[in-house]
């Protein structure tokens, strides 16, 4: 079984159904579950799990991609099943850097006909992460962000929501803890901690090239 899980707030979009009705005639035992609230990733995963689902499909942006693996996480490594992503988002940024397609249906089809490749899970505080961790500006600017503002302009409200922000800015004072090193007093502008390659709607961050599927 291959079990979508799909973004409540996308569910409705008629290219969304359009592409997983074509996508079911094309293979067997799609199922689809919808969320509704935070929570419903995990529950929904482990009900695929609990069927033999072989491959979920996450069908959203890198917040449901991110929620997904922070449920993977709790589940020992054998037991993950393949993540497959369909783009849903503003900016899908862990996705477009793994080369998946943002066009539904062949991101579909791209998530059932590529081999796995395994890719890290990243821990930050009691949080996990497979894109990146942002700290200071980008972070505010992720999240106070107008989710209006975002289905208008897609990922340039970032960065009009940037310049806005920018006005009257004030570092942060904050400290960073790792196993190997503390790191005191510092004044944050902009901070990551990058596993995928880019953030904030296609700013590259990290050299490194995220892959394009993974089973961690």
């Amino acid at each position: 079984m291959i079990m979508i899980i799909l973004n409540g707030k996308k569910a409705e979009m008629p290219e969304i159904r359009d592409a997983i009705a074509a996508f079911r005639r094309e293979e067997k035992n799609v199922q689809v579950r919808v969320t509704y609230e935070y929570g419903d990733v995990e529950r929904f995963m482990h009900e695929g799990i609990q069927h033999n689902a072989k491959q979920i499909i996450i069908g959203g942006g890198d917040g449901s991609v991110n929620e997904t693996v922070n449920a993977m996480a709790k589940l020992p490594r054998e037991d993950r099943p393949i993540l497959g992503i369909l783009p849903l988002g503003t900016a899908n940024d862990f996705a477009t850097a793994c080369e998946i397609p943002l066009e539904s249906l062949e991101a579909l089809r791209f998530a059932v006909s590529h081999s796995p490749t395994p890719v890290d899970i990243v821990k930050a505080n009691d949080r996990h992460f497979i894109n990146m961790a942002t700290a200071g500006f980008g972070a505010k600017i992720t999240a106070e962000t107008p989710v209006e503002l975002k289905n208008f302009l897609g990922g340039g409200a970032y960065t009009l929501t940037g310049v806005l922000k920018a006005m009257d800015f004030v570092p942060y004072h904050s400290h960073i803890t790792t196993p190997h090193d503390t790191l005191k007093n510092l004044h944050i502008v902009a901070g990551a901690v990058c596993n995928g390659k880019q953030a904030g709607g296609g700013q590259v961050l990290a050299p490194l090239r995220a892959h394009q599927r993974w089973s961690a």
